[in-house]
């Protein structure tokens, strides 16, 4: 496996020509080799960074990340639309899993906090507990690395707010936690974050805990997400009850059993649990916050997310937020329209218009019209989802890429822009799971012309279900003659 490694998914064979043809064209062979292996790295590893309200974390979130998102709001309880983001430190890639968003006293303080530290531990593969310095470890603290023992992830100790020497001394009284070194931080000044993120590192695994496609023959695991009550655990019951494998039940605190194993069409499948956070807790502006927290984790560990869209409502803000969080985590993706039995005609006619406007962006994903009640049309779910794995796996031998990119430059070259054609000069898939293409070109290419591509490609080559990643890399400007 390791050799592949090297240069993504191109063989050693297709690598030295492609190589080749990069020198040709006058590229500098570093440059093309970190392109490709920029664009072929698989699923990233996942950082936790927990904690209580106010200790700072969204601070170290952004320190973290390298930019500042909107995340730092003064006001608590400031929901955000994102709860993962990118981020690379000494040339290693991986995603923040920030739980700073939610941190109002609705549940009581320890109740909400564990239930947010829950959801990111599980979909993490390393954590970062931040605990203020000024003020010690408190109870809620200890619950925490209750938490953080029993999830048996590695943990690395923030003490944050430490500004100068005599902050060091109330950062080591933390060792009494018994999570190891305590790492002195200020992410408010940026002191002390390498050091931090150097043991970050030292605890991230290369690659995520569940590695994709790995287990020869393991069940693919379907993550299915969707606003609050769209449906999902009716849809989940129904198909489970009908041909329930295996339960896998967890002991958990704040979650229903997490992962089911289910026969569907024939074939087993890992469901990873969504379904809506218990009813009986009413969060009320919290509510979103977690769910977005939960689904962001079980994508994370999932291959396939299947979106469920109430069909009777109006496609909102919030499906969309949904959609795009699949999208950008590159996974597989198949929309399943529930409520199809109650709608009319008039009804039917305006969905129709809003799939066109609202969904515009996801017209490669399959869509299923479903019953979670009745169970109508759950026998079309499988196939839409083999559909999508498979265009998610495509990929494309770089001679035929190339081949097909030649015509598209000949019939539609990009437009002209100051005088000067940039031109696609050649290009390569460089990984897989979700597709990720890296194109090699004379000068900038606009949006619009990417855009194109990709519609180009999706028509040559299918990549039904599956988001494609498009970079672009521009010649450098050398004295060399044309």
């Amino acid at each position: 496996m390791n050799d592949q490694h090297d240069h993504g998914a191109l063989g050693d064979a297709e690598y030295a020509e492609f190589m080749e043809l990069a020198a040709e064209e006058g590229f500098d062979v570093e440059d093309v080799e970190g392109a490709l292996e920029e664009a072929s790295h698989g699923p990233l590893p996942v950082l936790a960074v927990v904690g209580r309200p106010n200790v700072g974390k969204s601070t170290l979130v952004n320190r973290i990340i390298g930019r500042r998102e909107a995340v730092v709001q003064d006001k608590p309880g400031v929901t955000r639309d994102r709860v993962t983001y990118e981020a690379e430190w000494a040339g290693r890639r991986f995603k923040v899993v920030d739980t700073g968003g939610w941190e109002q006293d609705v549940l009581g303080l320890d109740a909400s906090v564990a239930a947010q530290a829950e959801y990111a531990i599980e979909a993490s593969d390393a954590v970062v507990f931040v605990v203020d310095s000024t003020v010690g470890a408190t109870d809620t603290d200890e619950a925490v690395v209750k938490l953080l023992r029993r999830a048996g992830k590695p943990v690395v100790l923030c003490a944050n707010k430490v500004d100068g020497q005599s902050g060091e001394a109330d950062a080591s009284t933390l060792w009494s936690l018994g999570l190891g070194e305590p790492h002195p931080v200020s992410s408010l000044h940026g002191r002390g974050t390498g050091d931090m993120l150097d043991a970050v590192l030292e605890a991230l695994p290369e690659a995520p805990a569940q590695t994709f496609g790995t287990t020869i023959g393991g069940p693919r695991r379907i993550a299915l997400i969707g606003r609050p009550n769209v449906g999902k655990s009716s849809l989940l019951n129904k198909v489970a009850n009908e041909d329930r494998v295996v339960v896998n039940e967890m002991a958990g605190t704040t979650r229903d059993p997490v992962d089911e194993l289910i026969k569907l069409g024939g074939i087993v499948w890992k469901f990873i649990d969504t379904a809506g956070i218990r009813r009986r807790v009413h969060l009320q502006e919290g509510a979103d916050y977690y769910a977005s927290l939960r689904t962001a984790a079980a994508v994370e560990k999932a291959e396939v997310a299947v979106v469920l869209i109430d069909a009777t409502e109006s496609i909102s803000v919030q499906d969309q937020r949904i959609i795009t969080m699949a999208v950008e985590a590159g996974r597989a993706m198949v929309l399943a329209f529930n409520k199809w039995d109650n709608l009319d005609e008039e009804r039917r006619y305006y969905l129709e218009r809003e799939i066109e406007t609202e969904l515009g962006q996801v017209t490669w994903a399959p869509r299923v019209n479903v019953s979670a009640r009745t169970g109508r049309h759950m026998e079309k779910l499988v196939p839409a989802i083999e559909t999508a794995i498979k265009g998610w796996e495509t990929r494309i031998p770089t001679g035929r890429l190339n081949a097909f990119l030649g015509e598209i430059v000949a019939a539609h070259p990009h437009p002209v822009r100051g005088g000067k054609q940039p031109r696609i000069l050649f290009g390569t898939q460089a990984g897989t799971m979700p597709p990720r293409f890296v194109l090699f070109a004379s000068g900038f290419l606009e949006a619009g012309y990417r855009r194109f591509i990709e519609r180009r490609l999706r028509e040559e080559f299918g990549f039904d279900g599956t988001p494609i990643h498009i970079s672009v890399r521009v010649r450098e400007k050398r004295g060399r003659k044309k």
